[in-house]
């Protein structure tokens, strides 16, 4: 176990040269292009160690990355799936303003560093270690780093599915809980649009021929807020709201956006019951709701369990302690989960700030979360 730990202690540099290169590649979700050119310089590297690459471009949101190694295997064995993605929320310019920067604390900064973009190298030099240093696995691995995760996985959560049906397990390389908390368990993630439509009057010549639109929105915000429940863990949380086009104008529509979050299917399909039943209280207004549940939840389940203590063994032959923890943000580990694949999350290099202005990892965690993340191709 030393061993392997020196090998990525050696390397940890040009780890952290390679982990500057991506994050300097700035890739918001739907910027297409970058996207593309990003997946294609994973794509290269990646080739180099003798993979089977698959480029899926998607009109509008990128590429798609899939990377096949059998190191010896039959490829019709269940594999040993890891899973990124390519994009970040960070709108193409930040760098300007948070250039990748290293302090004297031992941090390393940029924007995406820490969800994901340090997570996609220590796949790499993980896959590069196994090559290179002549290991053993178990199964094949594939590598599948996706372009769309940020905004929803709208055209990776097909591509997701078909490979964890193919999967003995799955290991996802978003940030751990910041001090290398890794998590087995996640909430199930819903998103509603609600429509109030009202009817436009002049506000001092004739408000009451109106139906204001604002006014039914609000009774409908308090209804959603009385959905949640926070000792079953359910929140509802109305996060977007617009109404009305003029000061002297009874408000002819209005509309907000709901997030859901919950740790149980049943809860999930009951919110989306009392959603899609919300009903008008002003007379003549009306009410148009879409959407539902966009990720089902990730419980904490004996497999997944089973697949924390393998890792924390693993962790403890390395040399360092590696906990566990359940939390309310969703991931693509959600839908492998959701197909009863065994499922570890939060596999990436510790630090904090994702979607933060402090965004940064830890550097001297890179070399035992490269060897960690070997160490489980190797032996599941």
């Amino acid at each position: 176990m030393s061993s392997l730990i020196n090998h990525f202690n050696a390397l940890q540099a040009s780890i952290l040269d390679s982990i500057r290169v991506l994050v300097e590649r700035e890739t918001t979700s739907r910027e297409e292009a970058r996207l593309n050119e990003i997946a294609d310089v994973v794509a290269r590297q990646l080739s180099d160690l003798s993979g089977k690459i698959e480029l899926t471009p998607q009109p509008g949101y990128g590429t798609h990355l899939r990377a096949r190694f059998d190191f010896g295997h039959d490829r019709s064995e269940p594999q040993v799936l890891v899973i990124g993605h390519l994009d970040t929320v960070w709108p193409v310019g930040t760098l300007d303003r948070m250039p990748f920067r290293l302090t004297p604390e031992g941090a390393a900064h940029g924007p995406g560093i820490f969800d994901m973009k340090s997570g996609i190298v220590i796949a790499v030099q993980a896959l590069n270690a196994i090559r290179t240093l002549s290991l053993q696995t178990k199964r094949p691995v594939t590598l599948l780093l996706t372009c769309d995760e940020e905004i929803g996985s709208k055209t990776s959560r097909p591509l997701v599915e078909e490979e964890a049906r193919r999967s003995a397990v799955a290991l996802v390389l978003e940030p751990p809980i910041t001090g290398g908390v890794v998590k087995t368990g996640r909430k199930g993630i819903g998103v509603f649009g609600i429509r109030a439509i009202g009817r436009a009057a002049h506000a001092g010549l004739d408000p009451r021929k109106g139906v204001n639109a604002n006014v039914e929105l609000s009774h409908q915000i308090l209804r959603l807020a009385a959905l949640n429940d926070h000792e079953r863990g359910v929140t509802v949380s109305v996060g977007v709201m617009n109404g009305g086009t003029a000061i002297n104008v009874v408000p002819a529509e209005a509309s907000a956006k709901v997030d859901v979050r919950f740790w149980t299917p049943e809860d999930g399909e009951r919110i989306v019951r009392e959603i899609r039943g919300l009903q008008p209280v002003l007379a003549d207004a009306q009410l148009e709701i879409t959407g539902g549940i966009n990720r089902p939840p990730m419980p904490r389940s004996e497999n997944n369990i089973a697949l924390y203590e393998h890792a924390r063994d693993l962790a403890a032959e390395l040399g360092f302690e590696l906990r566990d923890a359940v939390v309310g943000g969703g991931s693509d580990g959600n839908f492998t989960a959701a197909l009863g694949v065994p499922t570890l999350d939060g596999l990436g290099v510790d630090g904090a700030g994702a979607h933060a202005d402090h965004e940064h990892i830890i550097v001297s965690d890179i070399p035992r979360r490269a060897a960690l993340l070997t160490r489980l191709m190797q032996t599941l």
